[in-house]
């Protein structure tokens, strides 16, 4: 098991419950998910500015808690390092923050500044990866440091790439590491429709691998638009969120085929896949179905004649969120957090941008179940109000080695504290 399960780090963190609280919050934002309450989250008086200067509450399990554990601002992505730390980055101060746990609000440091657009971080033993716009970094992590930095993957795409002058709208980057020591990472398209990803070189809009040991990367799997959940499930295999397109075209026969109407609220879903070696993923032809059989649609703009990919022989996805979800970071937990929670899939949904009524941010869970997952449930909403106004968007949740669920929230500037009873 990870070495960031030892006795000390957890009293640590566990000695971060709640330093204060606010008092009564106001009723809450929407109507509970089954299994779900009302909490105010608590947030100690150092950690109090906006938008927590205002009392606010979430929907969590029944009996848990929630606090503001620590501010970062436009915090994104997280992993726990074999010394008991969280690591966040920050893309936006091109920056690597460890949090260290104490019995206050955790210590708060610059681990590596200076980079392109920092996103993704993994662990395999001591060796840290970074994925940056532009190229995959690792990183010799020791005692609260990281150092000898090596480029893994060189020349990625993005803003700054000359083929694309200054466009490219999903340029950060996600990195996993698998069991055998193969590393993972996500390249994402440069448009809502840009077909031209798929020949490029690299190709976009693909979770890409570099064998055990390192050696040029390969296309892993393809027509991922833009797969920014990226994580490892705990039977080994390799698992992307990912989200999908705006702007799609109804494809029913009748006065509103091939226009965008109201279809596109609820279409294309948000995909969770398991990947395999060469599997693909559609985009921009093909998009998953939710109307009837699991399967793949065509896309009546892009491959109005079904001569750019056959739909029909993709396999379908293993789960989908509703469209617009935005699901950004992935993670598993096995066993450390208390049932129904037990074993499954995190993951932060920001919400939608161009949705109406907006789809609510929030963390959700998906069961493991036989080596697959089973659907989407809330373990954590209330972001966003009845009118469609939000105070947080999460971006990632990961389980801490005390057992509770930190969350990152790029929007608020700060990460979460869920803590199952007891802890």
């Amino acid at each position: 098991m990870p070495g960031w399960r030892g006795r000390a780090a957890a009293a640590a963190i566990a000695a971060l419950t709640v330093a204060c609280g606010h008092p009564a919050a106001p009723a809450p934002p929407a109507s509970a998910p089954t299994g779900l309450a009302p909490v105010a989250v608590a947030v100690p008086a150092e950690l109090a500015g906006a938008p927590f200067d205002t009392p606010r509450q979430a929907l969590v399990p029944a009996g848990w808690s929630m606090s503001v554990w620590a501010r970062v601002p436009k915090a994104r992505l997280a992993a726990w390092a074999p010394d008991g730390a969280l690591l966040v980055s920050a893309p936006a101060a091109g920056q690597v923050l460890r949090l260290t746990p104490t019995h206050s609000v955790p210590q708060t440091s610059v681990l590596l500044d200076g980079l392109d657009q920092p996103h993704g971080l993994a662990f395999d033993g001591d060796t840290l990866y970074v994925a940056e716009s532009d190229e995959i970094d690792a990183f010799d992590y020791r005692a609260g440091s990281a150092d000898g930095r090596r480029v893994v993957a060189g020349g990625l795409p993005d803003a700054r790439s000359p083929d694309l002058g200054g466009a490219y709208a999903h340029a950060l980057k996600s990195v996993a590491v698998g069991t055998d020591g193969a590393v993972y990472f996500s390249i994402g398209s440069t448009g809502n429709v840009s077909a031209a990803d798929r020949t490029a070189d690299p190709p976009r809009a693909t979770i890409m691998r570099i064998p055990p040991g390192g050696g040029a990367p390969t296309v892993f799997a393809s027509g991922v638009r833009n797969g920014t959940g990226l994580a490892i499930a705990p039977d080994g295999s390799v698992w992307t969120a990912v989200n999908n397109r705006d702007q799609i075209a109804d494809p029913r026969p009748g006065p509103s085929f091939g226009k965008v109407t109201d279809y596109v609220n609820d279409h294309p879903p948000e995909a969770i896949a398991r990947l395999t070696r060469g599997r693909e993923l559609g985009w921009p032809y093909c998009h998953p179905d939710i109307d009837g059989q699991p399967t793949f649609l065509r896309d009546v703009q892009t491959n109005a004649d079904g001569s750019k990919l056959d739909c029909a022989g993709l396999a379908p996805v293993e789960q989908t969120l509703g469209a617009h979800s935005a699901p950004l970071g992935l993670s598993f937990v096995d066993g450390l957090l208390p049932t129904p929670y037990a074993s499954g899939a995190l993951v932060g949904v920001h919400g939608s941008w161009n949705r109406t009524p907006p789809r609510a941010p929030e963390v959700s869970f998906f069961a493991w179940r036989n080596g697959t997952l089973g659907p989407q449930q809330t373990l954590v909403g209330g972001f966003q109000d009845q009118a469609g106004a939000r105070w947080g968007r999460p971006v990632a949740a990961v389980v801490g080695p005390d057992g509770a669920v930190y969350i990152t929230d790029d929007d608020a500037g700060a990460v979460y504290r869920l803590a199952p009873p007891g802890r």
